[in-house]
């Protein structure tokens, strides 16, 4: 009985997050519809709900360190280290930190880009979480994962808020534990 009333309280959560989360038409550019998670960050019940489910499939696994990618996987790393009792390490455009940089360049659809970490941010077999807000062709979420790699951290897991399924991101972080709240 308690099993059948936790998936029905979860389900309810990610239907009220899932009920937060608006379509904008045509933006960055015309025919995209992009997911806009800020009326999720106004809410703070939803923002709530939404940190602590997406900590809840990490909680035994002695996490060290969360990796958040810039710039929203700052917003849900913070309180996800908070609950998991780890550090938290920021991945961020270059030039950003102030120190000694790991960096990777990555393809885009058109172009490239570029990620930086402090070298000194991961020490060797330090479990590690990374986190974002949405996962869609996962050409970022690879660069992260291949500077936390370079550092000789042990990936055990990589959460995102929102998922787009349908653009395939998770294909190229099959060997990790991929952890996603609200599926397009």
């Amino acid at each position: 009985m308690w099993v059948l009333k936790h998936l029905l309280a979860n389900q309810l959560t990610m239907e009220y997050i899932r009920g937060l989360i608006r379509d904008v038409p045509d933006f960055p550019k015309k025919g995209i519809i992009f997911k806009d998670i800020t009326p999720v960050l106004s809410d703070i019940k939803a923002l709530r709900m939404s940190v602590k489910e997406m900590a809840s499939p990490f909680m035994n696994l002695d996490i060290d360190v969360v990796v958040g990618i810039e710039s929203r996987g700052f917003i849900f790393g913070v309180p996800i280290a908070d609950i998991l009792g780890a550090s938290f390490v920021p991945v961020r455009k270059p030039g950003k930190l102030p120190c000694k940089t790991e960096k990777i360049t990555y393809d885009l659809e058109y172009g490239t880009d570029s990620l930086e970490i402090h070298q000194d941010s991961i020490k060797e077999n330090q479990n590690v979480l990374i986190v974002d807000d949405l996962l869609a062709t996962g050409g970022t979420a690879e660069a992260t994962c291949e500077l936390v790699s370079k550092l000789k951290g042990k990936i055990n897991g990589f959460v995102v808020l929102v998922e787009l399924e349908f653009l395939n991101g998770r294909k190229k972080l099959n060997q990790y534990n991929v952890h996603s709240l609200v599926k397009y």
